[in-house]
């Protein structure tokens, strides 16, 4: 019979639940039936209503210091055009080595590590200090039902957490590259111009928004908005859309949109960048026809955090370079993560599998990186129970 708590097993048993996000599909219910024999006690947290309702899940080991949560996120992106995959993305198939499916390596592989992980310190009665796992349903999504949420029930509980790893893939291209210590900033911006429709014959009866909004764009994107700090690269922007919705070509359309998205570091903070782009606009408005309305519509998503434990750092970048051989860079690169709202909680280290292959088509993880992920994980267990002992 197959170990359920190995860790090969259990990365194909999760990525069998087709938890698309926010639908944690039975997910939160396997992994709880896995935990409480091992003495768990499983908390079922909802929130949100409809299709916004948000599956969380809490258990805890022990309660005693020090507490080590484990971060992480059961949902997964959209498998997009499943022609393109080579094989069923919810089956799991085992391929050269590699575990192949949707969530493999984001995160269902850290995840199924972290638990393999437990089970073996459990087994071997090493548990000295509180263990606890922390996961929700709404990370690929909107994020506000989850990790969001959880934090002031957790503070409502009383819960003290003295360490936080979370499993997101962080490593770019090999196993021990990568540890994530914090993260970029993010804030989108939409940008609708309005002007008047008309015949393209007959422009002095229209209002062109086009070259104003491109305009606009191009002082924007030419913006240094800073140098970058020690630990985060220069601030960027990148454009995400430019739409007009015009299907023909002789008609001057009344609308032009464009959407926006800024990485910041620590030199700004939402409201500070917001208040930036506000006055880059500005200064475009004043250069254009008064009769153009301009409506800017700003989604803040994360402030730039760089939160560590140096002594819990030290330990995790010496115990990487024991199983892999790689002495990881301490990096803030990458995307946002629900690590955002951890570290409002507690020091927040990241490290998991492999972000090349994540969300990708074929998506898929070494049976190698999941041994490895999973002794990895166990020497971080015990550090910190040693350093109880100590």
């Amino acid at each position: 019979m197959t170990n359920p708590f190995d860790p090969i097993a259990l990365t194909q048993s999760l990525i069998r639940f087709r938890s698309v996000t926010p639908n944690d599909a039975g997910c939160m219910d396997y992994i709880e039936s896995l935990l409480t024999p091992l003495g768990f006690e499983c908390h079922r947290v909802c929130f949100g209503e409809g299709a916004e309702r948000v599956e969380n899940f809490y258990a805890r080991l022990g309660a005693s210091v020090p507490h080590l949560c484990f971060l992480g996120h059961t949902d997964v992106v959209p498998i997009g055009d499943a022609a393109l995959w080579s094989s069923d993305p919810f089956a799991a198939e085992i391929r050269d080595d590699h575990v192949i499916g949707r969530g493999a390596c984001d995160m269902k592989g850290a995840i199924a590590c972290f638990i393999a992980a437990v089970h073996r310190v459990v087994q071997n009665g090493d548990t000295k200090g509180s263990l606890s796992i922390l996961l929700t349903s709404d990370e690929e999504g909107p994020a506000q039902n989850g990790v969001k949420r959880m934090i002031p029930w957790l503070r409502e509980r009383g819960e003290v957490i003295d360490f936080c790893l979370g499993g997101e893939p962080t490593n770019p291209l090999k196993l021990g590259e990568m540890i994530k210590i914090g993260r970029r900033g993010s804030l989108s911006m939409t940008l609708d111009v309005i002007g008047t429709a008309g015949h393209v014959a007959y422009p002095q009866f229209a209002l062109n928004p086009i070259a104003p909004l491109i305009n606009f764009l191009t002082r924007i994107k030419a913006l240094t908005f800073d140098a970058g700090t020690a630990q985060f690269d220069p601030s960027h922007l990148e454009v995400t859309t430019i739409d007009v919705g015009n299907p023909t070509s002789n008609v001057i359309p009344g609308k032009a949109s464009a959407t926006l998205n800024v990485r910041f570091n620590p030199t700004y903070t939402l409201e500070t960048l917001q208040a930036l782009l506000s006055e880059e606009l500005d200064e475009i408005k004043n250069l254009h026809d008064s009769r153009l309305v301009w409506q800017a519509t700003y989604r803040p998503s994360a402030e730039a955090f760089l939160k560590k434990n140096p002594a819990f750092t030290a330990a995790a970048v010496s115990i990487i370079q024991k199983h892999t051989g790689m002495a990881p860079v301490l990096s803030t690169t990458g995307g946002t993560s629900d690590a955002r709202f951890m570290k409002d909680l507690c020091p927040v280290l990241e490290f998991g599998l492999l972000s090349c292959y994540a969300h990708h088509v074929d998506e898929r993880v070494s049976i190698r990186d999941l041994h490895s992920l999973t002794n990895i994980y166990v020497d971080m267990i015990n550090s910190l129970h040693e350093k109880k002992e100590a």
